[in-house]
């Protein structure tokens, strides 16, 4: 059986579990383990088919968050980005004994737009699929691009996620496919509004990806949830504003020990 890449750094008391976005890896969190690593054991991880995690096919959600469980510590905070926030969010579901704490960052319980429900439309998705067959390396890219626009560290930003994509071995054209159904056809809106652990929202005020309007809808059916808006930040936060992203992270901690 295939065994997913996992790296346990730091002394800190708080066990925390970092799951990267679509496309990534553990390395997108450069930019902010030496800050929480002071107060944190982090678990570093790459999602099964993705970065150093190879051998694996496309997975479901509950599959591809199972494999997680069966390596991540018996109680921590699980903090999520984009998809990574769906993985986290689904474990806090099965094994809410497990999860101390969950911080969801620039991720939505249901990215698909439908009806009075904003998100990303169903035809781009299934764009993005199309074209990963037509040109795997210039659809990343461009997915990449993305996810910093209209940030005034853009260019600088997309850089960084770029190194990070290039640092390790690319996922295949299937298992991207199978991340894109993921965020397709998810819709945890449901399930997460039982949750009575720490919960704690992040977003970027200038995403394209997860758009702003889902955080007062939020609040208002996830009454137990808190969450945070980088004014200036757009899908990565913790790259364009570490410092500011550290500083929430960190005050969760306070609530929880």
């Amino acid at each position: 059986m295939n065994d997913i890449w996992w790296q346990t750094k730091g002394e800190g008391n708080c066990q925390l579990v970092l799951l990267h976005g679509w496309g990534l890896n553990a390395e997108v969190w450069d930019c902010i383990t030496a800050e929480l690593s002071s107060q944190f054991t982090l678990h570093l991880v790459d999602l099964p088919g993705f970065g150093r995690s190879q051998g694996f096919g496309a997975m479901s959600l509950e599959e591809m968050t199972q494999r997680v469980l069966e390596k991540a510590p018996e109680r921590a905070i699980w903090l999520g980005w984009g998809l990574g926030g769906l993985v986290a969010s689904l474990a806090a579901i099965l094994a809410p004994q497990r999860v101390q704490a969950l911080v969801t960052v620039a991720s939505s319980p249901c990215f698909t737009a439908q009806g009075d429900w904003p998100g990303i439309k169903p035809e781009v998705l299934s764009g993005f699929q199309q074209q990963l067959s037509e040109d795997f390396q210039r659809t990343v890219e461009r997915f990449l691009a993305l996810q910093t626009m209209g940030t005034e560290s853009a260019r600088q930003d997309a850089r960084k996620l770029k190194s990070a994509v290039l640092s390790q071995p690319m996922p295949s054209a299937e298992v991207l496919n199978g991340g894109l159904e993921i965020l397709k056809t998810a819709d945890l809106r449901e399930p997460l509004a039982a949750l009575t652990l720490p919960f704690l929202r992040l977003y970027g005020h200038l995403d394209g990806l997860v758009p702003r309007k889902i955080v007062p809808l939020l609040d208002e059916i996830w009454p137990n949830s808190r969450s945070f808006v980088f004014p200036k930040a757009a899908h990565a936060p913790f790259i364009s504003h570490p410092d500011e992203f550290c500083v929430q992270v960190q005050a969760l901690r306070q609530v929880i020990i």
